[in-house]
């Protein structure tokens, strides 16, 4: 069995864990603290980032951006329930649309919100030489950062049935993942964006999602509505 080394609430991991669900490939997941800079793991990827996909042949893929461009060449052509399947397909400026989605959540989302939230809320918590207590001014600067990017998947849901167009593709996964682990510290006001949270509802409820909801910090509880398909 392909072997994917991740961490719970790494988002690119969980963008990861999303698509290969999608598309039914099965995977055994191993936990990694990337902070901790194991030399076994730096030998499987110099990087020292998550996630990696050790595939049953031996080839090792480093990063989401790798793992998801090589399984959407695979499936090129291929369909799922009658309809392409859901990575990146379609035409040239459809898969190029959809490319820069994916860069924004992994990109720009990522470095403005979701790894400074978490370092802030958890991870700066499991570093056990330099425990880090939040800071106020950076939660106030990200949460700024949370309402401007919702405000933007908002409006992308309010115009296209998926985020990048007609058909659900990796930009709505990578946005997703993201998604759901500042939803797992209840940081989201989804009141405020009913076409994103309407969105993130379909996200949510698909298969693809269930080991995600089930995913728990140990010391950390989800937010009420982390789970709840109908929040």
């Amino acid at each position: 069995m392909h072997t994917l080394t991740q961490f719970r609430l790494c988002p690119r991991s969980r963008s990861i864990r999303i698509a290969l669900a999608e598309v039914g490939i099965e995977v055994e997941l191993v936990e990694e603290r990337p902070w901790e800079w194991r030399p076994a793991f730096l030998a499987l990827n110099p990087a020292g980032e998550l996630p990696v996909l050790t595939l049953d042949t031996g080839l090792v893929l480093c990063g989401a951006y790798a793992i998801s461009e090589y399984f959407a060449g695979l499936l090129s052509g291929h369909e799922k329930e009658g309809r392409p399947a859901p990575l990146i397909h379609g035409k040239l400026e459809e898969r190029a649309e959809q490319r820069r989605l994916v860069d924004w959540f992994h990109g720009k989302f990522d470095r403005e919100v979701t790894r400074e939230l978490l370092y802030e809320r958890i991870y700066g918590h499991l570093i056990p030489d330099a425990p880090h207590a939040p800071d106020a001014d950076a939660l106030r600067a990200i949460r700024a950062n949370i309402r401007y990017h919702i405000a933007y998947v908002n409006h992308l849901a309010h115009n296209r049935r998926w985020l990048a167009g007609d058909e659900m593709s990796f930009a709505d996964m990578a946005a997703a993942a993201h998604l759901s682990a500042v939803d797992y510290l209840g940081e989201i006001p989804w009141e405020e964006h009913t076409a994103a949270k309407a969105w993130y509802a379909r996200m949510k409820s698909r298969p693809s999602f269930r080991s995600l909801l089930a995913d728990r910090m140990p010391g950390i509880s989800p937010a009420p509505v982390y789970a709840d398909l109908d929040f």
